[in-house]
């Protein structure tokens, strides 16, 4: 990665940061994937469940098969036939894994849900929440993140999917009621309640949509 880019996204990490411990929720900058992995081991206790909802950035670090491999009780919801009931595990769990579809330079993350039970967990019950946060998911403010979570990842995503929707087909949010839009929840989070329970690591990669 090119110098000034790699001090670019260090500086402005730690202003995130900032922002995150002034909203009560904890903030950590990885130079690198291999960093970003190392930071989130340590802040996952051995032997705790762990779960998580989809997150390409997680995977892209290779949590999900290091969970799988150690010492903790990972419910991996692709292993169950039925797929409510892995998800209701979720609100138990001692740890929920996830991205962020965008969030902003002071720290307020914002999440768009289809069937709603990533952003439910993010909202309530898990115990501790942590996010792998690419640097190319930050936006500038609110408004700005949501027009990326909208216009970038709810098209890449309903591509992905091979879900038939206007913005699969023109790679921008149409605002759409279609019966397959993955846009139904949307969860803008400014503030957490409960003090050590939402952790971002921001990574200095491109990760996830």
């Amino acid at each position: 990665m090119n110098k000034n880019v790699f001090k670019r996204n260090e500086l402005l990490a730690q202003k995130v940061i900032k922002g995150l411990e002034s909203r009560n929720m904890s903030g950590y900058y990885a130079a690198s994937k291999e960093e970003a992995l190392k930071l989130a081991l340590e802040l996952i206790p051995q032997g705790c469940s762990v779960t998580m909802g989809g997150g390409e950035s997680v995977h892209a670090i290779g949590l999900p098969d290091t969970l799988k491999q150690g010492n903790y009780h990972f419910i991996d919801r692709d292993a169950y036939e039925d797929k409510r009931a892995a998800m209701l595990l979720a609100y138990d769990a001692d740890v929920f894994l996830s991205s962020t579809n965008a969030m902003t330079e002071d720290g307020v993350l914002v999440n768009i849900d289809g069937n709603s039970n990533r952003v439910s967990a993010i909202a309530q019950g898990p115990k501790k929440v942590i996010f792998i946060v690419g640097m190319n998911k930050v936006c500038s403010d609110v408004d700005g993140a949501m027009k990326r979570a909208r216009n970038v990842a709810a098209p890449i995503n309903a591509q992905r999917f091979g879900l038939n929707t206007p913005c699969s087909k023109t790679g921008s949010c149409m605002n759409c009621k279609s019966p397959d839009t993955i846009c139904c929840q949307f969860l803008v989070t400014r503030y957490s309640r409960h003090k050590d329970r939402i952790h971002v690591i921001l990574v200095n990669d491109s990760l996830g949509f």
